[in-house]
């Protein structure tokens, strides 16, 4: 057996999968919150992280009928977990996780380094922008406004190294979530640029880099007494969430473009050569030899649960079911999803969610049908500007947790107009965290694993209708753009 382990922004989830064929023995899932202590600022404490990791492994583990041969891990990304030097400091974060593109806080930091370095040669270097995306303007907030800890800093963490540190006490990095690190990361030379990163974080000991499927190391010792992992079993060193997600599906040959369905959508496109665009993330890919172009939404399933809470939904079913019954356009609604800023392809941190079109007849239902378009609207959107980028998107396979239930797969394909194969396995990162686990200590397919099992086809009946809504949501944004900045100001403000 292998085992494959996933921190979300949600949640973190286990599989235990039978290693040769790709079946799904036993699953396991840890709900947790992020803190939100300011405006912008999105944060988790990372001890939660490993704290979830032992406990799901226990459960899994309990009378299996197995051997455990690897483990994989993956998780949200990139984010910035700093911890002290040696043994001891190494082991205990010196504040909480400072998480993806979500957090905003660092939109002065990205301003000054832009400045500093050059947009045009941050791009041509390390394959993005700066943006809420990145790394180098996070650690640059923490020693503008937390000096103390900046002074104390010596490592540098993601979800996926946080675990396989505390597995193997090996300190590594995948080659792909070293690439979401701007400005510190070359992404031509494939190795870290010290001349940004000294200028950045001059105290960091920057980790070594290996690709997300190469064994970072074996399980220690205390390790196999805390998660009941047998000693000494390889252990790789693992990747942002949505790389492994795409590996999960088998996304990774030029032409492909994986969305992942979940708490925000991302979208991964593999592309057969380096391209780089501003409103885009030019990054490697998870195998080596691979290239990505991708994009992300800062909210997505994230709006529909805000939207279950103060509806008073019980549950996503029943919300679903009257979102169904809405029907295309939810009866005139229109919403921008950007309840987070949002990342790309406008790269704002200060756009805020607008709803249009609201009367007194609509209802809860017409709401979340509306959430769910506006998400679609979001996903067309990215794929225009991949396109303009020199993508060539030949095939889209959806994954994750929304991918459940049908609604929303239909209603992407509808208003994008593109096909949607569906796999077997809509687990995701965690899965795909279990395949690179197989395929470091054997040969394992995700073909194999994971074969198709339905195609989403667009509805032609309401392509028209679709086609004018988003005319409506492209000028929806440049027109309230003021509006929302003001509102945003004063959210800081308050």
């Amino acid at each position: 057996m292998v085992l494959g382990v996933d921190v979300g922004t949600s949640s973190t989830k286990g599989v235990l999968v039978e290693r040769a064929s790709g079946i799904v023995l036993r699953t396991a899932v840890r709900a947790h919150e992020v803190s939100r202590p300011r405006q912008g600022h999105v944060e988790m404490d990372p001890r939660v992280w490993w704290a979830e990791f032992r406990e799901i492994a226990a459960e899994l583990l309990n009378g299996a009928d197995g051997r455990v041969e690897a483990v994989g891990v993956s998780g949200m990304g990139p984010c910035v977990v700093l911890t002290g030097d040696g043994p001891a400091g190494a082991e205990e974060p010196l504040r909480p996780a400072i998480l993806y593109g979500v957090d905003t806080r660092a939109t002065e930091q990205i301003a000054r380094l832009s400045d500093e370095l050059g947009a045009d040669a941050v791009l041509e270097r390390c394959g993005s922008l700066l943006s809420t995306q990145a790394v180098g303007p996070k650690l640059a907030w923490v020693a503008e406004h937390e000096p103390a800890v900046a002074d104390r800093a010596r490592r540098l963490y993601m979800p996926s190294s946080w675990l396989a540190s505390r597995l193997t006490g090996e300190y590594v990095l995948d080659h792909h979530s070293a690439s979401q690190s701007v400005p510190l990361y070359d992404s031509r030379a494939l190795e870290w640029y010290e001349p940004w990163a000294r200028h950045i974080a001059p105290r960091l000991e920057l980790p070594p880099l290996r690709w997300p499927g190469e064994i970072a190391g074996a399980v220690t010792a205390r390790a196999a007494g805390e998660t009941g992992l047998p000693e000494g079993v390889p252990v790789i060193t693992g990747t942002v969430d949505a790389w492994s997600e795409a590996a999960s599906v088998g996304a990774q040959r030029p032409g492909d473009l994986m969305i992942m369905y979940g708490t925000t959508m991302f979208l991964v496109a593999t592309t057969g050569e380096r391209l780089t665009v501003p409103n885009l993330w030019g990054t490697l890919g998870a195998y080596p030899g691979t290239r990505s172009l991708a994009g992300g939404m800062a909210t997505s399933g994230a709006v529909t649960e805000w939207l279950r809470g103060i509806a008073g939904a019980p549950d996503h079913g029943e919300l679903l079911a009257e979102a169904r019954r809405s029907g295309p356009g939810a009866r005139g609604l229109l919403m921008l999803p950007y309840f987070a800023g949002e990342r790309t392809p406008i790269a704002d941190p200060d756009a805020r969610g607008v709803i249009a079109g609201l009367t007194l007849e609509h209802t809860r239902g017409d709401l979340h049908r509306a959430a769910l378009e506006a998400t679609a609207h979001g996903v067309r959107h990215n794929i225009a500007a991949l396109r303009e980028a020199g993508a060539d998107l030949r095939r889209i396979v959806a994954v994750g947790g929304g991918t459940q239930g049908g609604l929303w797969t239909q209603i992407v394909s509808d208003i994008t107009g593109m096909e949607q194969e569906i796999p077997s396995v809509t687990l995701g990162a965690s899965y795909g965290a279990a395949l690179f686990a197989a395929q470091a200590i054997g040969d394992a397919d995700a073909e194999r694993w994971n074969p198709v099992s339905e195609v989403r086809t667009p509805d032609p009946a309401v392509r028209e209708r679709y086609d004018r809504l988003h005319r409506l949501y492209l000028d929806l944004y440049p027109a309230t753009r003021p509006v929302i900045h003001d509102l945003a100001a004063w959210q800081r403000d308050t």
